[in-house]
């Protein structure tokens, strides 16, 4: 440990909580034994499905090879011993949640989102009903929303103030109460019959915060306070938990509190099976939800007449809301997983993950540029004394440059993947907390969506506010060597470093000064080296001396592209086969011509419509709209030939999509101009300069000079699918530009581009070489308001 100081310094404040030292295995056997997989990958989206080990998978395929499974629904051998392991798997689950067989019920189900739509669709809703939810909660929960809506019953969001004190300072912060139709129809006086639900989460799976499962006792006892003109407290409450993150390491305890319905996905326990849940139901609680439909030969119904309007369901709870067969194969390898987290034990799972995000968090507050400004933001609880209490083992988190600009969360994600970094960022389905941390209004919200932000995008900046956050999450398998190769990523990638450590220095370089904003006043003479045609999105384009312009930009750029038969747009992150498709537009014979290593012919498509044979249709692809025309078989089949899968090819008319830019440089949808977008990304042209590519080719040769295990890459400007490529002035001295002109044509810098690993993949001699650089390399220097090492769009 001598070797190890930093480690030696965690063990000192964590050693107590890390690693599991009363279990037979500590982390790191467990690590070395079950999860070779890893390897070098730091895995760290528990939050989204943890791992599964390979002695529990072991024991699953073993179990599958010696026992013989039948439909529990027979009455044979094999059919009753498998109802008696679905039985056994019932009790495990009530087990793990400390739930009474006798008070609670387990319902198995597809996931608990399932279980959250069997709540809600059969849920006795009335008019005066209410549906009242945390902000913090995932979209399964708001979900239930249109059922409460659509019986006439009011929902609404709201905040809980006095997490920290005892039930009689809990206050409920409303929002605006919602309603659809007659709000007249709510007059009539709550009675005892009438039933309301409040739903929250155990652990907030955007930010990691804990809610106090005193809120059970607190929500049936009406013993909270809510200010303003809200709704009555009449009728019975019943309380839901959504418990899909929370159960990974604190699973709620129902002889503690009380919950009518608790809802799990058993592979953010333990990995596998995938596509199980449960539905844990309180007895008199699940007796009243009202369940329309029937299924089975022996499942829900125990007598039907086919011909007749008559049916008699079972009686048993299970049987009465579980639909068909079950998947018996995947319960029964349920015990595999819960027999791993019994053996490590649950309180000593929470004490393990909790010392790893309270050891980052810490670690991600203390971080500082060099001009002492914060470089993380986290969201959630920022007071070190309150860390450890309230919040889970998740982290969520954004960073900022030291003035005070945000780094994009999708360009973290990025970078953290070439790391061999597994996370996750966005809002994680959970829009109201997103929008509670980061501060986004209805109006700003909305705005977003309007500029064509939709979720999994690469806007993670507008208007100068984050989309979405960066979130990690720990494992009971995750280890402090995980933690810390994260936050040396984050200090090597994100903070600024003093200018006796820069990376300009290290290299016996002097910087490059940043370029005043605004019009920059050249002196100097730029060349325009070339102009590239790109017809097919993501296929390989063309170099010319001199091309048209029309509202699209270069004429007949990026004006076709591939889709599958699905509907998915091809590219080449999916299918690299499509940099081997090369592209030639002849304007005088009105042909796009393609040829392609794996088919035998060109094909020539008239730039004409004649050849387009399918209607005009409108499709939205990236949350743009466009008037789009297919071809024929012919054409298709020559493309599936080409990219080696179905696909078909198809024109776009750009008849609706416009582009503008604000002063904060971020994109929208534009009514008042008359450019118009083709299939591109972000804009109509693409612009990189000689000697920012020199630069970085400098840069690479130095690091290779260093020692890197990284084979020596030559880049070219192509690498980056560059429109226009000038040359004549310093490296990246275009980052300062705002406006250009060649010839008589004037263009508008719509900023840097989104960096994007295509540039990573080199085509050469019908194969694909794929690295880390050259996107290693940008991520070290490159971390300025401008995106792309050298890319600037127009």
């Amino acid at each position: 440990m001598a070797d190890d100081p930093e480690k030696e310094r965690f063990l000192k404040e964590f050693g107590q909580d890390y690693g599991y030292p009363n279990a037979p295995s500590n982390v790191d056997e467990i690590r070395a034994t079950e999860f070779k997989r890893l390897n070098d990958v730091v895995y760290l989206d528990h939050a989204g499905a943890t791992l599964y080990s390979e002695s529990q998978i072991q024991d699953v395929f073993k179990d599958l090879n010696s026992t013989l499974y039948g439909n529990p629904h027979s009455q044979s051998n094999c059919s009753l011993s498998t109802s008696d392991i679905v039985g056994d798997a019932r009790r495990q689950t009530l087990s793990f949640f400390n739930a009474s067989p006798g008070e609670y019920k387990c319902i198995f189900t597809s996931g608990a989102t399932a279980a959250l739509k069997l709540v809600g669709e059969t849920f006795p809703w009335s008019s005066q009903s209410t549906f009242m939810y945390t902000m913090e909660n995932h979209n399964s929960v708001l979900g239930i929303r249109e059922y409460s809506l659509k019986e006439g019953a009011a929902a609404i969001a709201v905040d809980i103030d006095g997490r920290h004190g005892g039930k009689s300072a809990v206050k409920i912060i409303p929002h605006t109460v919602q309603r659809r139709g007659e709000i007249g129809c709510r007059k009539k006086e709550q009675t005892s019959d009438t039933y309301n639900l409040f739903a929250f989460p155990s652990e907030c799976n955007f930010s990691g915060l804990r809610f106090d499962l005193g809120l059970v006792n607190v929500m049936k006892e009406d013993s909270y306070e809510m200010p303003g003109p809200t709704l009555s407290h009449s009728g019975r409450w019943m309380v839901l938990i959504d418990a899909a993150k929370g159960s990974a390491t604190s699973p709620p305890d129902l002889s503690k509190y009380k919950a009518d319905f608790v809802v799990v996905s058993f592979y953010k326990l333990f990995g596998y099976p995938t596509g199980i849940g449960a539905l844990i139901a309180r007895n008199g609680a699940a007796k009243l939800l009202k369940k329309t439909y029937f299924s089975g030969a022996s499942g829900t119904v125990a007598a039907s007449i086919a011909d007749v309007d008559f049916y008699k369901r079972r009686d048993g709870i299970e049987e009465y809301f579980e639909d068909g067969t079950l998947a018996f194969v995947s319960i029964a390898s349920l015990r595999h997983g819960f027999r791993i987290l019994n053996a490590l034990t649950m309180s000593a799972i929470y004490r393990h993950t909790m010392s790893l995000a309270l050891y980052i968090r810490k670690a991600l507050l203390n971080l500082r540029h060099v001009n002492g400004s914060r470089v993380c933001t986290l969201y959630g609880i920022n007071d070190p004394e309150l860390l450890c209490n309230e919040m889970g083992p998740t982290v969520s988190f954004n960073l900022k440059r030291p003035d005070g600009s945000w780094f994009g969360h999708r360009e973290v994600e990025k970078l953290a993947s070439l790391s061999n970094i597994q996370l996750r960022t966005g809002c994680f389905c959970n829009p109201g907390a997103c929008a509670k941390h980061l501060g986004l209004s209805h109006s700003e919200l909305l705005s977003n969506i309007e500029a064509g932000h939709v979720c999994w995008d690469d806007r993670d900046i507008l208007n100068g506010k984050p989309t979405g956050s960066v979130r990690v999450s720990f494992g009971y398998m995750s280890t402090f060597e995980d933690a810390r190769k994260l936050l040396k990523f984050i200090k090597s990638s994100f903070v600024s470093l003093p200018p006796q450590h820069s990376i300009s220095d290290l290299l016996g370089e002097k910087p490059v000064p940043a370029s005043t904003e605004g019009v920059e006043r050249v002196t100097r003479t730029y060349f325009l080296k070339s102009i590239t045609v790109y017809p097919i999105k993501s296929c390989a384009g063309f170099t010319v001396e001199s091309w048209p312009l029309c509202s699209t930009g270069l004429l007949h750029d990026r004006e076709w592209l591939l889709k599958s038969l699905s509907g998915e747009i091809l590219t080449q992150k999916k299918v690299p086969e499509m940099g081997f498709i090369t592209t030639l537009v002849d304007l005088k014979l009105g042909r796009l011509i393609v040829e392609s290593l794996r088919c035998k012919e060109k094909l020539q498509i008239e730039l004409t419509s004649g050849q387009c044979i399918a209607e005009r249709e409108v499709m939205e692809i990236y949350s743009q709209r466009y008037e789009v025309q297919g071809y024929g078989s012919e054409v298709d089949t020559w493309f599936s030939t080409a990219v080696g899968r179905p696909c078909t090819l198809v024109r776009s008319y750009a008849f609706q999509n416009h582009m503008c830019s604000n002063k904060n440089r971020s994109m929208g949808p534009c009514r008042d101009l008359e450019a118009r977008l083709n299939f591109v990304n972000e804009a109509q042209f693409l612009l990189i300069s000689e000697e920012s590519i020199a630069d970085l080719n400098n840069r690479l040769r130095s690091k290779l000079h260093k020692g890197s295990n990284e084979q020596h890459i030559e880049v070219d400007p192509s690498r980056f699918r560059p429109n226009l490529v000038v040359s004549g002035g310093k490296p990246y001295a275009e980052d300062g530009w705002s406006r250009l002109k060649i010839g008589q044509t004037n263009f508008t810098s719509l900023g840097g581009c989104n960096r994007c690993q295509m540039i990573n993949m080199a085509f050469t001699a019908g194969t694909v070489q794929r690295s880390n650089e050259p996107l290693a390399t940008l991520a070290s220097y490159r971390r300025l308001k401008i995106r792309l090492p050298s890319g600037l769009q127009f």
